[in-house]
Formats: structure tokens, sequence, C-alpha cells
């Protein structure tokens, strides 16, 4: 058994919240992991709702359902009956003692409206993504907090085949196998019935097969800059539905957008957020690429190597302790930088991604562009590379190698 790094901060919040809610893709290990907590909670009982019967109850009668638990209980895909959050909400204004209920969720429930403002200020949620580098090789992963406080980041080997990681992913079937073939059949077998079982659950889809045109369009692009009106176009969709297909992937944890960053010093800035796939061994399943096919085309590397960096940083927010926000900067002009931190006392961290072995000057010019517009509250910037040697290029930039991600 692998050690998940989230499982302290979902007993945290046990301690002194009435509610928590565990949510992610399904088979990250959400059911292993409360299951784990449940067993060191006496008198918790469990219940699925992968289960005919108590999935019929829950629907029925939410209210009688829920006051008919006894005990602190853990109530597994919840989104499959989105009702019972308001008859856990009455229940929790009746007795707020924390620890009464950790749910678990396939889909992220609080994108409806309803459950988000009916359990404001009773729930806590805790987000599980696929298994990280640090969970996959037996560390605990410091490098947001370290980067925050300025620190410079830890000097690792580098040098190591990233490749077979990106193939691999972080989803704990997955990973465990060995052959590019067997991965690619479970990414089949999982997209399948998720599009068959999770978007039926919560959502009523008029073109299943634009969905499933748009989840791989997305694989093709991943790492891109978000064009509404023209993904629209390209799959022949109002731009009405696009969005909502987007908001769809996104609550099914197959999707994430990054948003631009923004400053109120004036300068002209690009808006529009950045498209990433979740888990670079799903991206690559969708797009038909092995490592064979990165070794050949170098040039597909580069959104791969971004996304997968990208996916590393929004695993480890869930423990990290400064939580800063992940954005992506871009000028009119051109001058990017791939992700950026930035945490509540708006400190600054610029993260450059580069697909190769060797960093020049000129790759740190993003970076140089979003000190200027960060003025005071720039902290440091780090080129991410797949060499094996760190150097500094003056003061407050940094080229390492992607290994100190969890290093």
């Amino acid at each position: 058994m692998l050690e998940r790094h989230l499982r302290p901060s979902v007993e945290e919040a046990l301690a002194d919240t009435p509610a928590v809610l565990v949510v992610g893709a399904r088979q990250t290990g959400k059911t292993t992991l409360v299951q784990e907590v449940a067993a060191t909670r006496p008198g918790t009982s469990y219940v699925t709702l992968d289960d005919a019967l108590p999935l019929e109850a829950a629907r029925a009668d939410p209210a009688g359902f829920v006051a008919g638990l006894r005990g602190p209980v853990v109530i597994d895909e919840i989104q499959k009956a989105p009702d019972l959050l308001p008859a856990i909400k009455s229940s929790i204004d009746r007795d707020r003692r924390p620890g009464r209920f950790l749910l678990t969720g396939s889909a992220n429930v609080l994108t409806l409206p309803r459950v988000a403002e009916s359990l404001a200020g009773r729930m806590e949620v805790a987000t599980l993504w696929p298994l990280s580098q640090g969970e996959l090789s037996g560390r605990h992963e410091t490098f947001l907090d370290r980067v925050m406080r300025g620190e410079p980041p830890v000097c690792v080997a580098g040098g190591d085949d990233l490749l077979p990681r990106l193939a691999r992913g972080g989803y704990p079937e997955a990973s465990a196998r060995g052959k590019a073939e067997r991965r690619r059949a479970f990414f089949d077998a999982y997209l399948a019935a998720l599009m068959a079982r999770d978007v039926r659950d919560i959502a009523a889809i008029e073109d299943p097969a634009a969905l499933r045109r748009l989840l791989k369009l997305a694989a093709a692009r991943s790492a891109s800059l978000l064009n509404h009106s023209e993904l629209a176009r390209t799959l022949s969709l109002p731009v009405t539905t696009l969005k909502r297909y987007l908001a769809l992937l996104e609550a099914l944890f197959l999707i994430h957008e990054v948003p631009a960053w923004a400053s109120n010093r004036g300068k002209r800035l690009v808006r529009a957020p950045k498209l990433h796939v979740v888990d670079s061994g799903l991206l690559l399943a969708m797009a038909g690429l092995d490592v064979e096919a990165l070794r050949r085309e170098r040039t597909l590397l580069g959104p791969v190597v971004e996304s997968f960096v990208a996916a590393e940083l929004a695993k480890q927010l869930g423990w990290s302790t400064s939580r800063p926000a992940l954005h992506h900067f871009r000028t009119h002009a051109g001058q990017e930088v791939d992700l950026v931190l930035e945490d509540a006392r708006g400190r600054v961290v610029g993260l450059e991604v580069k697909a190769s072995a060797t960093v020049t000057s000129s790759d740190l010019n993003g970076l140089r562009a979003l000190s200027e517009v960060a003025g005071t509250s720039w902290v440091q910037g780090l080129v991410l590379h797949l060499g094996r040697d760190t150097v500094a290029f003056g003061p407050g930039l940094t080229a390492c190698p992607v290994e100190a991600l969890w290093g």
C-alpha cells in the first residue's frame, strides 16, 4: 500500500469539521483512503452508493436515509444521490459535532450551485488526484512550501529518464501495469465506463459523441491556451454547449483549467486560461502516444511535460501549508511563463518548463518579464528541465531538473 499524503489533511479536518468530502476521479484511491481513515475511528460505518439498495433508499427518501444513520459514517460516491447533501446539512444544523460525515465523490458535486450553498461552512473539501511522483517514490514532497519561502529547490541528481514516468501516470492500477498496451487497455475501459455511468449521473448530455471528441481534442491541445470560439467551430457546437461540456469534464476530474495571472500594474496580459489533462498517462493514451513515440518526435514532448508538472503541483496543493494558487502568465507581446504560483500574501513564484536538457539565458526571458510585473511580490523563478544540473542564472533565477518537484 502506498501512503497518500492527503490523509493527514483529511484526519485534521475530521477533528474540527462536521463533514469532509474527498473528491477526485474514479480509480484514484478515494475509497481505500476513507476506509483507512475510518478504520482508526471506532464505530464508523460504511455505505457505498455503488450498491443498488442503499442508492435506491437514498434517492427515494434522502432525509429518512440520513436520519437512519448511526454514529460517524462514510458515504461513498455521493454524486449518485446529490439530494443527500441538503439532508446532511439539516442533520449537521441539529448536531454540529465534528467528524460525523466522511463523503467521497467521483464528480465534483460542488459545481451544483444549491449544493455548494447548502454546505458552506459545514463541510471541508479535499481533492485526491492520481498518485504523485513522491507517493510513487515514497517521498513526501515539500517543493511548494520551500519555493514559496524563497528557498532554492532541493538539488537532486537529475537526468533520470522522465518518459516512463510520463507514460505511467498516476492512476494506481495503470501505473502498476508495465506494458504500454495494458495501460492503454485500462484507460480505454476507464473512459468508456466513465462516459456510460458518471456522465449520466450528473448531467443530461444531448450528444455523448461530441463530449468524447472534445476530450480527445483536449488531449491533443493540452497545455494550450483555451479558445472557446475556435474549439466550438472545430467541433460544430454552440459555444454555450462547449462551455457546459468543458465544465462537465472538469467536474469529472479529467481536465483542469489554469487561469491567467493578473496584475494591477497596467501591463497588457492575455486573459485566456490554459487547458491541461489531469494525468500524463491518460493524456498519452488518448493521444495514441507512448514512450517510443516521444523519443522519435521530441516536438510532442513539451506540452506533455508541462501538463505533467501542472498536475504534480495541483496534487501537492492538497498538503501544502502555503496553498498558493496556480496560474500562467502571458503578455500580448508573447512573453510567457508556463506556471505561476501566488499565495494569499501575494508572493509570486514563476516556473518555466523546458522539455530538453539544456537551458540558455533566453529561456528565462519570460521569468524576467514576470518579475518586473510582480515587483516587490516577486520571490523567485525556476526553469524545470530534463538535464542533470542545477545552475543559478542570477539572483532569484535558477534552472534545475524536473525531479526537484519530488526530490
